[in-house]
């Protein structure tokens, strides 16, 4: 929290390690841009309000455990109980997404829907512009529940918004 204070880097702290964001390539952008404005639109007149990266999202496998994230997109459904007097969200969101890369894909795949999981996120979703494929988990009680992964021609669903859904076609373009 002291590297990002005074720096325009983005950082990520994940069971005690640190790691330097990079700038996005265009697949990436392009597949959060659809993707956050499809969850914009959906969302409108709900309790639940999606957010974009950069935002820091603290996460506590325990007291003494605390990450720091800053998943491409979140979506927030108690943000008026969790906002703090400094205006950052202290609690967990109910369903994050992150847009792979090369370099991001085992801290994705692995290290990151491990913390999700563990720290009481609902659903996750991993977009991977390099194969076209969205995985979609759900976790219920620190566990998962379902999964599914959808490809080209078909729309990812979400488990826990019933309706929720992302035509693949339109995310990759």
């Amino acid at each position: 929290m002291e590297l990002t204070r005074d720096s325009e880097e983005r950082y990520e702290y994940i069971d005690g390690e640190i790691y330097l964001l990079a700038s996005p390539k265009t697949a990436h952008q392009i597949a959060l841009t659809e993707l956050f404005g499809l969850f914009y639109i959906w969302f409108q007149g709900s309790k639940c309000t999606p957010i974009v990266a950069p935002y820091d999202i603290t996460l506590y496998r325990s007291a003494e455990k605390i990450n720091v994230v800053q998943p491409d997109i979140m979506v927030i459904c108690d943000l008026e109980e969790h906002l703090g007097e400094d205006d950052y969200y202290k609690g967990v969101p109910a369903l994050v997404v992150e847009i792979i890369s090369e370099g991001t894909r085992s801290k994705d795949m692995i290290k990151k829907l491990d913390l999700y999981m563990s720290c009481g996120v609902k659903e996750y979703w991993i977009v991977n512009p390099l194969s076209r494929e969205i995985a979609v988990y759900y976790f219920e009680d620190c566990e998962f529940s379902k999964t599914a992964t959808y490809k080209k021609n078909e729309s990812a669903q979400s488990f826990l918004f019933v309706g929720l859904t992302a035509e693949l076609d339109r995310i990759f373009k």
